[in-house]
């Protein structure tokens, strides 16, 4: 199959704030202050970044695994945002989403815009076509749980600029999620139901009106905090982003580096996402 293809019939959403202190570095802390959730590390929300078929700039397709456009945006300062994508079914009845089943996850590029404009989230995420990232490397999800394949995997990313390669995210575990496994799903499916129009989120249930024809459900699960590069560097057109989601237990960070500068280094139990900024 052709990941790219397919995700056009999936409905996108991501997760805010499910790191610690990732909305504080993307300086979005305080359009979230509004925002109340039932405990102190729970994620803030949910926002769609893809609804097909929608009559606004959410029906755009924004998902391409090669390049960034920035749609001559760059001073609005566009930051790399790396994550799990989790390739979802789902199943919806009676207006309501009674359940997600995590299939396969991959490595994806949120990619933001940084303007503090008090418009709503979704609206610094999806700015045209090719403006999120999805690597093509899909691995099965064998249990959606601390038993699962997932808790083994680390999530880390760079930007290669003028040859010289930098840390962009902190590498993180992918269960060091504020939330994540059965919780996050628990969670996910009463936001879908129950989000509210609140601050910089919005009333989700709008989204899911022609949910019955999506294939599935395509969900970023939160961004990784960023290194002291990545806070203070936004995307520059020639700019090659790397993400990885790799079995921490299977290769070290020493051949993420090498698999980066070129060298030929088998990446067995990894999901790898290259885009340039164009």
């Amino acid at each position: 199959m052709n990941l790219i293809e397919d995700l056009k019939d999936y409905l996108g959403f991501a997760v805010a704030g499910n790191f610690a202190n990732h909305l504080g570095e993307a300086g979005e802390a305080d359009e979230f202050s509004v925002i109340k959730t039932k405990e102190k590390d729970a994620p803030k929300g949910m926002f769609p970044f893809y609804i097909k078929g929608h009559n606004s700039f959410l029906g755009t397709y924004p998902i391409c695994d090669e390049v960034i456009l920035t749609h001559g945006r760059e001073d609005e300062k566009l930051q790399v945002e790396a994550e799990v994508a989790l390739i979802c079914d789902f199943v919806y009845e009676n207006e309501k989403v009674v359940d997600i089943v995590p299939k396969y996850f991959a490595a994806f590029n949120d990619c933001s815009i940084r303007v503090q404009d008090g418009n709503k989230l979704s609206t610094k995420k999806n700015w045209g076509a090719k403006t999120k990232g999805i690597s093509q490397d899909i691995i099965p999800i064998d249990d959606f749980s601390e038993k699962g394949i997932l808790s083994k995997y680390h999530i880390s990313s760079f930007i290669k600029r003028d040859g010289i390669v930098c840390d962009y995210g902190t590498t993180s575990a992918v269960k060091s999620y504020s939330y994540f496994f059965e919780k996050l799903k628990d969670w996910m499916i009463d936001i879908l139901n129950c989000q509210e129009d609140c601050g910089p989120l919005e009333e989700l249930g709008q989204f899911l009106k022609e949910a019955h024809k999506a294939k599935g459900i395509l969900i970023a699960a939160g961004a990784t905090a960023y290194t002291d590069f990545g806070k203070k560097n936004f995307l520059k057109k020639g700019d090659e982003i790397f993400v990885y989601v790799y079995n921490a237990h299977a290769h070290s960070f020493q051949d993420i580096m090498n698999d980066m500068c070129g060298m030929d280094t088998y990446l067995g139990q990894c999901s790898k996402l290259h885009q340039i900024v164009k």
